[in-house]
Parts: C-alpha cells; sequence; structure tokens
C-alpha cells in the first residue's frame, strides 16, 4: 500500500483536533490516521509548549506553526535524496520537455547521460520543478449537463469472432452504439463492416429504434463519418452530410484521440460485449441485430443508472426524452454511396460493375461520384455533371458526351441519309433509298459509306457512281466503292477504262478513247 503523503492542512486538522482535547486514539480513528502519525505530530506541537485547552488557536495561525515545524513539507526537495542528481540536467529537462513526454526524456538521460534515477522519482522532480506541466494534464472540464432530446453520441466497437456456418470461416463482428446522452438509453447494430453505407445504414436504424431524431451527433473521426479531422473544421463526407441533412441532425466530431468527448458511448463498450455478445450462438446476422434490439431494450435499458439516481435509462427515455425528439422523415433515408473515378479516354467513368459516360472535356479529370439503386450523378465542384440511370454491370453512353467531330458519322440517321442523299442527286437518292428500305438500320451504315465518299471525290462524282451502279443492276456499296476508285485510276495512270465499267468515264468530266 502507498504511504500516505501529508500535507499543512492534513496535520493542522489533527491538532486542532488534539487541541480541542479529543484523545489521540480516538482521532487516529476519526480522521484515519495511523496513531504513530498522531504522536508525531503532537509530539512537536508539546514540545513548543501546547497543551490541550489552550487559548484558541485558528486554522491559518495552525498552518503557519506546521509549516515552520515541518519545513520539509513545503519543500519536498529537502527530503528527496534523488532531487540533486536530477537537478543537475535542469536546463537539458526544460528543453526536453517541449517536445518530449517525462517518460522520453527520462530514457534519453538515463541511456545518454547516465542518470540513475528511477522514472517515478524523475517524475517527483518534474511535478516540483514543474508545476505547470501537472496542473495543465490534471485540468478536467466537466461536461454540462445535457438537455433531453440535444446529443446523441456514436461510436463502433469489436465485438469479437463469430464462425459462419454457412462458409465455415471466421468473421470479425462490430457493433455499432448510439447513446443518448441525456437518458443513457443506447441502441446496438450488429455488422461485419464499418463502411460508409454501413455507417449510415446503422444511423437510419438507430432513428428508427428511437422512433425520434436527437439536434446533434458526436461521432468519432471515422473516415466513414469525417473525411478530414480537424478541432475547428473537420470535414463530414458527402454521405454523412446527406444523411445528417435527411433526418435533419447536426454533426459535431469529437476531437481526434480525445475519448474524454463521448464517454456515454466509450465506457459501455465493454459492458456491450460481455452482456450481449460473450457466450452467444448465432445463426446470422439478422439473428445478431434482432437479439441486439431486444437486448438494448430488456437489459440495457433496465439497469440502474447512477447517473440517473438508480432510475432506468428506458423509464428516463420514455417519460423525459421520447416526447421531445425530431420525428423522422416520412421517407426511409436513400443510402448513396460516393466515391472518386478517374475519367478514361473513353469519357467514361467505372462505378461498380458499370461503365457511364461524362462529357469529354472531363478527360483525365477525377469527379466525385454518387450512387444509389436508382440514379448515378457525377459532380465536379459540388455540381452536377452527369446523371444516369443505374443499371448493374455494362455501360451507359450518352454519344452526346463525346466531341461532335467524333461522332458526326455516329450520329446520321436514317432519315440524315435521305436528306444528303437528295443534295447529291437523283441517282444517290434512289440507290440510298433502296438500300434503307428493307433493313434501315441494318443497312444504315452501307448508306452512310455511301454518303462518305462525297466528301473523297466529290459530289458529282458519286453521283455518276451512283447512276452507273444503278445501270449495272447492283446498288450497292462495294458496287459504288469500286466504280468511284476505278475512275480515280483512269486518271492517275491515263488508261482507258474498261467497257464494263462504261459511264466511269464520265467521273472526272472527259470521254473515254
Amino acid at each position: 500500500m502507498a504511504r500516505r503523503q501529508f500535507t499543512v492542512i492534513d496535520i493542522a486538522e489533527v491538532l486542532q483536533h488534539w487541541h480541542a482535547g479529543r484523545p489521540k486514539a480516538v482521532i487516529a480513528v476519526s480522521l484515519g490516521v495511523d496513531p504513530k502519525t498522531v504522536r508525531k505530530y503532537v509530539a512537536r506541537a508539546e514540545e513548543a509548549g501546547l497543551a490541550p485547552g489552550g487559548p484558541t488557536i485558528s486554522r491559518a495561525e495552525w498552518a503557519q506553526l506546521v509549516t515552520s515545524w515541518f519545513p520539509e513539507l513545503t519543500d519536498p526537495r529537502s527530503r528527496s535524496k534523488t532531487h540533486a542528481l536530477v537537478d543537475a540536467h535542469r536546463d537539458d529537462i526544460e528543453a526536453m520537455l517541449e517536445t518530449n513526454s517525462v517518460t522520453v526524456v527520462h530514457q534519453r538521460l538515463r541511456d545518454e547521460h547516465g542518470l540513475a534515477v528511477g522514472i517515478t522519482s524523475f517524475r517527483h522532480y518534474v511535478e516540483l520543478e514543474f508545476p505547470e506541466r501537472r496542473q495543465l494534464a490534471q485540468v478536467t472540464v466537466l461536461r454540462p449537463d445535457v438537455p433531453p432530446a440535444d446529443e446523441a453520441q456514436v461510436d463502433y466497437g469489436l465485438l469479437g469472432t463469430w464462425l459462419d456456418p454457412v462458409s465455415q470461416r471466421r468473421r470479425r463482428v462490430w457493433a455499432f452504439v448510439m447513446v443518448l446522452s441525456f437518458s443513457r438509453h443506447m441502441f446496438v447494430w450488429v455488422t461485419f463492416k464499418m463502411d460508409q453505407h454501413a455507417w449510415t445504414e446503422a444511423h437510419a436504424a438507430a432513428f428508427e429504434y428511437f422512433g425520434g431524431v436527437p439536434a446533434r451527433i458526436v461521432p468519432d473521426n471515422l473516415k466513414t463519418g469525417v473525411t478530414t479531422p480537424d478541432l475547428y473544421d473537420p470535414k463530414v463526407n458527402h454521405s454523412y452530410a446527406e444523411c445528417a441533412e435527411h433526418y435533419g441532425f447536426l454533426v459535431d466530431p469529437a476531437r481526434p484521440v480525445k475519448p474524454k468527448d463521448k464517454p456515454r458511448v466509450e465506457r459501455p463498450m465493454r459492458y456491450i460485449r460481455d452482456s450481449f455478445w460473450r457466450g452467444r450462438e448465432w445463426v446470422d446476422l439478422a439473428a445478431m441485430r434482432a437479439g441486439a434490439a431486444t437486448w438494448c431494450t430488456e437489459v440495457a435499458g433496465q439497469r440502474s443508472h447512477r447517473s440517473l439516481e438508480g432510475a432506468t435509462p428506458l423509464a428516463v427515455f420514455g417519460e423525459v426524452e421520447r416526447p421531445v425528439l425530431r420525428s423522422c422523415p416520412p421517407s426511409r433515408f436513400e443510402l448513396a454511396r460516393w466515391r472518386q473515378a478517374k475519367v478514361g479516354t473513353d469519357c467514361h467513368v467505372k462505378v461498380g460493375r458499370a461503365l457511364y459516360s461524362v462529357p469529354w472535356r472531363l478527360i483525365g479529370q477525377r469527379v466525385d461520384v454518387r450512387w444509389t439503386h436508382r440514379r448515378v450523378e457525377v459532380f465536379v465542384d459540388a455540381h452536377v455533371v452527369k446523371s444516369h440511370t443505374t443499371i448493374d454491370k455494362g455501360r451507359q453512353t450518352d454519344m452526346g458526351d463525346y466531341p461532335p467531330e467524333k461522332i458526326a458519322f455516329f450520329m446520321r440517321t436514317p432519315a440524315w441519309c435521305r436528306l444528303r442523299a437528295a443534295e447529291v442527286g437523283a441517282a444517290t437518292t434512289q440507290l440510298v433509298g433502296d438500300l434503307l428500305v428493307p433493313h434501315a438500320l441494318h443497312r444504315l451504315r452501307s448508306a452512310q459509306g455511301v454518303l462518305r465518299f462525297a466528301d473523297r471525290y466529290g459530289t458529282q462524282a458519286l453521283e455518276a457512281a451512283c447512276a452507273t451502279a444503278l445501270a449495272a443492276g447492283d446498288p450497292s456499296y462495294r458496287t459504288v466503292k469500286g466504280i468511284l476508285a476505278a475512275g480515280q485510276d483512269a486518271v492517275r495512270e491515263a488508261r482507258v477504262v474498261p467497257a464494263h465499267l462504261h459511264g466511269a468515264d464520265q467521273l472526272f468530266g472527259r470521254e473515254a478513247s
């Protein structure tokens, strides 16, 4: 047992009792002090000529007397054998304490300077010589009382492992816990994952269980809730921000590595593991969640809580807090997933097992993607630049997302082909029309190919080639191509055009010999 360190006030109290006439043995029992200790301090007063029943001495006067009789109480350095050893390194200690902990400073002095003093004595030295460090560490800001329905604290805790009877493999099982700060009523949601989707899903389930929404939620600085931990300006991720907006609560993250900011949810974790989880068998996740909800109501909700003056959390919740919770929205929150994606050179981003097109100007950029079971939306600087209907796999493409010059050929419909053919001439109109009559979409590519020859050979040459193909009874893409190619060869090689291609001699405005 550690020896009690007596202060000036402690000794003054012993002497006040003695001076009032109480026996030393009674004083020892009354103040919980060893009788030898009482005799030690009383002996010094007797040496000074004091006796019980004398003139009244105030507490302040006793304190002055004790200070003069026992100077070591106000200057512990005088009774420390190691103080001088450590004090030889005072300047180094003061400098190192600016950037290092007491333990690290002791370790460095021991290893690098041969300081033969234990860590406990070293800590006592630091407390005496640098009292401001101890005072700062001991400062505890009392949390003010939380009004009903004002705050809930949330966190994850590991429950243990579970043998999946289907896959025969062990899985880590986590508990999402929400505790209402006023009533201490809690909700436990069992999960195998701690991703963004599970985080928002657990909140929705908690609000349904409580039948309402608190004004403020205090989460940890998990990435599932807060993307950028910061004391003054924490950044809440997209999905959690949407959840907060839908239910109307404020997200107030705890400071990084500060569990005391949410003690009401940190402390029950061990209780949850011991009372709800350990020693129980579960068949699947649904059974775990149902069991957790029952346990929260029938066990945790019925426990006597000292902060509630012996009342149960469920009783306080039902009588005081439940009536003032904010009502849940009429529609359940649509859980959305968010991710960042890079736009590929094909103007698509990958979401799940599907590809979705975005405007071509975003090629190479990273965009934010939000998707639900119904819609996929692409954001740039918080603005929607594209939306699609969600598909399980495959490709969703809007041709308008490509550059106009790249998709002009693919956008040439049968109607466009007929209109363009009419601009070229009657023979082209007839040939293109014949191609599109039987199976317009099936022969569309052939019609488009014929019309593209106008870009290379000119409209007059194309009209003449179509007329020749019609006259030959073979109005096809291949025939028109052969006629145009032969006519070009005739100009290049200056030779007579074969008789079976009669009419091609006029393609370039001259007669065959």
